[in-house]
C-alpha cells in the first residue's frame, strides 16, 4: 500500500471522508477551542478573540495605516499636492464620491454620506484582498518543517493561528455587522431628509385604494430587512465560495491518490487541478474588488432611495 493511502488510514479514515471538514476548517472561523486570546464571558458571551477578530484587528490597521493617516498627512499641508500613493487615493475617492455616492444620494448629500461609503469601500477590499496572501499557511509549512513542531500541538502559537480561514469578510457575522450599519444609515437618512414620521409613510405610495395597502405595507417591511440580508448572503458568499472553490480542486490530488493507491495519480492530477486553481486565484482577486464595489453600490442605492423617495 502507498504512502499516500497509509497516511490516509492513521487520519482515521479514506482522504475522500476528511476533505469535507478541511475545507470547512480552512474557511470557517477558529473554533472557541483555539482562541488567541482568552477572554471571561460576560452576560454568557464569550469575549475571546478568534482568528477573525484577530484579522478585523489587522485590517483595521492596514487602513489607518494606507488610508487615513496618508490623508490627515495630506490635509495638514498648506498647499496640498498629492504625490504617489495619495495619487491612488484620490483616484479612488474621486471615483466613489461621484460616479457611486452622488449620482444616488444626490449632491446636497453626497458630503454627509460619501465618508461612510468609502470607508465601507476601503475596509471591505483590505479584508477581502488579505484573505488571498497565504500568509498563515507559509507559516504553518515553516512550523512543521523547519521547526519540526507536530499539528497537534494545541500549545504552540503558530497552530492556533492555523485553525479557521483568514478571509473576515467570509464570515457572515461580520458581513452581517456592515449591513446593519448600512440598515440604520437608511433609517436615519429618511428621518434626517423627510422627518422620522414622514419616512416611514414614504414606505408605501399614497393615494392608492386602502385595501391596496394591507398587502403593500407588510412586503415594505419585510423589504426593509431583506436589503441588509441580501448585502450579507452576497458578500459573504462570494468571498467564501471562491476560496471553497480552489480547495476543492487541489483536493483532487490526494482523493484520486487514495482512490487508486498511487502517488503517481496524484502527481498527474495535480497537472490538472493546480493550474486550475491559479486560474481560479486570479479570479479571485478579480472578485475581491468587484464585491468590495457591490457593496459599496448598493448601500449607496439603498440609502438613496431613502432620500430620494420615488414610487
Amino acid at each position: 500500500m502507498s504512502t499516500t493511502a497509509e497516511q490516509s488510514q492513521t487520519a482515521g479514515g479514506s482522504v475522500l471522508d476528511q476533505v469535507g471538514n478541511n475545507i470547512i476548517h480552512h474557511v470557517s472561523n477558529s473554533s472557541l477551542d483555539h482562541p488567541f486570546i482568552q477572554l471571561p464571558h460576560i452576560w454568557g458571551i464569550d469575549l475571546s478573540v478568534s482568528k477573525h477578530v484577530l484579522m478585523l484587528w489587522i485590517v483595521a490597521v492596514l487602513v489607518a495605516c494606507s488610508v487615513i493617516i496618508p490623508i490627515r498627512k495630506y490635509l495638514k499641508q498648506d498647499k496640498p499636492q498629492p504625490k504617489g500613493w495619495m495619487n491612488v487615493i484620490e483616484a479612488v475617492v474621486k471615483f466613489i464620491r461621484d460616479s457611486i455616492v452622488q449620482p444616488n444620494v444626490g449632491s446636497k448629500h453626497v458630503d454627509t454620506w460619501a465618508p461612510l461609503i468609502l470607508t465601507f469601500f476601503f475596509f471591505i477590499l483590505f479584508a477581502n484582498g488579505i484573505g488571498l496572501i497565504p500568509v498563515f499557511d507559509l507559516l504553518g509549512v515553516l512550523n512543521r518543517f523547519l521547526f519540526q513542531v507536530p499539528a497537534t500541538n494545541d500549545h504552540n502559537f503558530i497552530n492556533l493561528l492555523l485553525h479557521g480561514g483568514v478571509t473576515a469578510t467570509g464570515n457572515f457575522n461580520v458581513t452581517a455587522g456592515l449591513s446593519t450599519i448600512t440598515f440604520f444609515a437608511i433609517m436615519v437618512a429618511g428621518s434626517r431628509t423627510h422627518g422620522f414620521i414622514n419616512h416611514w409613510k414614504n414606505l408605501a405610495p399614497r393615494g392608492l385604494a386602502w385595501p391596496v395597502y394591507i398587502i403593500l405595507i407588510p412586503i415594505e417591511i419585510i423589504g426593509m430587512f431583506v436589503k441588509p440580508f441580501a448585502l450579507t448572503m452576497r458578500l459573504a458568499a462570494n468571498m467564501t465560495g471562491g476560496h471553497i472553490a480552489i480547495l476543492a480542486i487541489l483536493s483532487f490530488m490526494a482523493i484520486f491518490a487514495d482512490m487508486f493507491d498511487s502517488t503517481v495519480t496524484g502527481i498527474s492530477v495535480a497537472l490538472f487541478s493546480i493550474p486550475m486553481a491559479t486560474a481560479i486565484s486570479g479570479l479571485e482577486i478579480i472578485v475581491v474588488l468587484v464585491q468590495a464595489y457591490v457593496f459599496t453600490l448598493l448601500s449607496s442605492v439603498f440609502i438613496g432611495m431613502a432620500i430620494n423617495v420615488h414610487h
